[in-house]
């Protein structure tokens, strides 16, 4: 249980939202940051000409941007000449001066808007267009990886990688790389409008901006300890709940209530108490930047009517430094998120490449064959495999199968059953050795033929959400009305399913949970049934089911498995009785085989599987 709520507490983290203002929560970094950069740069070079469009379109606007309050201070110091000439020598303000600037000033800022909303357009583009190449090639790549990969990975995982991953990396490329660009735009495009107003006020501004710059780091590095423990204990939280509730049962059986109260109270404590700290401190930082904003105001402008009253600048030109100082700051703050966008970007496209580049199942050969009809004819010549390869689990083997069999695979847990299957379905390749059907190696036969001859019914059954008469039908979609009933009626499930309130339209639920988990069975039996495939693979397909459904499904079986060659894995020894041949493997190699009868008589190892399901031996027989 306690890996289970690390597990839980570091999901719980990656979905917990930001802790405080400013995007000061910690942030998911990536293991290379310049390499996920570099890498995602050139995956990107794809849409270079549009990337090319956007930079432009955004500096014109930006440039545009910050021409405005140079032009506005033209208006603002012939309102002021004005005021003072109608004073001292009987003069007036000339409106039609100051309309006709102002005029150009509203063109001006239209026309950046316009560059900006282009811009815009062209980047949200691009990015969706980027999730969506993502998404289609994971997609496929998934198709490519080989069933090792899936068992040493969580589905989560996967999940994650497509949606989450592509999701952040799309927002974080809109938002950052528009920012970006406007941001260092703006940054030199103020520092040479406030040059060419006063030299002598930016260095003032830059005098006092170091000042906050050094507040703010402070202040960030003491809140930061406080985000991370926040977000570790919300975390934490989390897991704790969730397990709680996934738990209910077990958790009241054993009186725990008091216990699991008594956890959570103080993990809540510790929560409320780095939260109230790290959104305090956050909380700081505005009024730091206020103050420090004022105070600069304050010497821009004192420094500024010394100018003016010198006549070195003119009233117009000091409106528009500080207006430049204001605009000064923003793209500062403004580069701190964009830090952070671009490290959450970097980890989620290093994920994300990290899976593309993951390695893929082998290719077919390139002579590979398109197997025709089958007899289902299937031949082991000294088989070894190993998942890994310093560990065999499948030793030698060598067995013929012939058309029609129904050969049951029994054994302990790690005997090497599952794998068999496995490769005969080339979800593996043979370590050593060779697997035929009809003669022909599989590994010369193209994986999407040789599947195509396998039926399969597995304890862990699947169905979508759709129609009952959609779920059978998946495994012919060319199938009539007709031939889905008859399939139904022989895997006896077509009273149940007239017994509901749609009959064959009937919509089963999300992962089919309206329905009980014998007539789901009963249902994947149908569809195998429907599919006639010449080679069926059944694998526990009864072990959670109670006895009355048993023999449904048993008889189900038998009607599925009639003129097929059949390999059959159970833990129930009495649903095999009837099979061709038995094979009892142990440590990956078949210790014993024959019928259920020889096997007995021999009083071997499946004797003593066989009797250790019973209570005494004679029971057995």
């Amino acid at each position: 249980m306690a890996d289970n709520t690390k597990i839980k507490q570091k999901r719980s983290r990656r979905f917990s939202g930001p802790g405080g203002p400013g995007n000061m929560a910690p942030t998911e970094k990536a293991k290379d940051f310049k390499g996920a950069i570099k890498m995602l740069l050139k995956y990107m070079s794809h849409y270079r000409t549009s990337l090319i469009a956007v930079l432009v379109f955004a500096m014109c606007g930006t440039v545009f941007s910050i021409i405005g309050p140079k032009i506005l201070s033209t208006a603002i110091t012939e309102l002021f000449n004005g005021l003072v000439s109608k004073f001292t020598d009987g003069g007036g303000i000339d409106f039609h001066k100051i309309g006709m600037i102002l005029l150009g000033l509203l063109a001006l800022y239209l026309v950046s808007s316009f560059f900006m909303g282009i811009q815009g357009w062209i980047m949200s583009a691009v990015t969706q267009k980027t999730g969506l190449r993502m998404r289609t090639e994971i997609s496929a790549k998934i198709h490519r990886m080989p069933m090792k990969y899936f068992e040493g990975n969580s589905i989560g995982d996967v999940l994650s990688r497509i949606t989450n991953d592509v999701d952040t990396l799309i927002q974080g490329l809109n938002q950052s790389v528009t920012m970006l660009i406007t941001s260092v735009t703006t940054i030199i495009g103020v520092l040479v409008m406030m040059l060419s107003i006063s030299p002598l006020m930016t260095g003032i501004v830059f005098i006092i901006l170091p000042v906050s710059m050094v507040l703010l780091v402070i202040v960030m590095r003491i809140s930061q300890k406080h985000f991370n423990r926040q977000q570790d204990y919300l975390g934490r939280i989390n897991g704790q709940v969730e397990e709680s509730i996934g738990g209910l049962a077990i958790l009241k059986l054993f009186n725990h209530e008091e216990r699991s109260k008594a956890e959570f109270s103080e993990t809540n404590n510790t929560l409320f108490a780095s939260a109230w700290k790290s959104q305090f401190l956050s909380g700081l930082m505005m009024p730091i930047m206020n103050f420090i904003g004022n105070l600069g105001y304050v010497c821009v402008a004192i420094s500024g009517g010394v100018l003016a009253f010198r006549g070195t600048i003119t009233v117009g030109d000091i409106q528009a430094f500080i207006q430049y100082v204001r605009n000064f700051t923003q793209p500062i703050s403004q580069l701190a998120q964009i830090t952070n966008m671009m490290q959450s970007t970097a980890a989620a496209s290093e994920r994300v490449f990290e899976f593309l580049s993951e390695e893929e199942e082998t290719a077919d050969k390139p002579d590979a064959l398109a197997l025709g009809d089958a007899n289902g004819e299937v031949d082991f010549y000294h088989v070894k495999f190993g998942y890994v390869p310093e560990k065999t689990i499948i030793g030698n083997l060598t067995e013929n199968v012939k058309p029609g069999m129904t050969v049951a695979i029994v054994g302990p847990t790690g005997a090497g059953k599952t794998t068999l299957v496995k490769l005969l379905m080339r979800f593996y390749d043979v370590s050593g050795g060779s697997i035929e059907l009809d003669g022909t190696d599989i590994r010369d036969i193209k994986r999407t033929s040789l599947r195509e001859h396998f039926g399969m019914v597995l304890q862990d059954t699947w169905l979508f959400k759709g129609t009952i008469m959609e779920n059978i039908r998946y495994g012919r979609p060319d199938a009539t009305d007709e031939e889905v009933i008859e399939a139904a009626k022989a895997a006896h499930v077509h009273r149940f399913i007239k017994t509901q309130p749609g009959g064959y339209n009937t919509m089963l639920s999300e992962d089919a949970e309206n329905i009980s988990q014998g007539q789901r069975q009963l249902l994947t039996i149908a569809r195998a049934i429907l599919a006639d495939r010449p080679i069926l693979i059944l694998d526990e397909a009864t072990s959670s089911v109670d006895t009355r459904t048993e023999e449904r499904i048993q008889k189900a079986m038998n009607n599925l498995i009639e003129g097929r060659t059949s390999f059959v894995i159970a833990h129930r020894l009495s649903t095999i009785r009837d099979a061709d041949l038995i094979l009892v493997m142990r440590e990956g190699d078949v210790v014993e085989q024959g019928t259920h009868e020889e096997l007995l008589a021999t009083g071997g190892f499946y004797a003593e599987l066989y009797n250790s399901q019973f209570d005494t031996p004679s029971e057995a027989v």
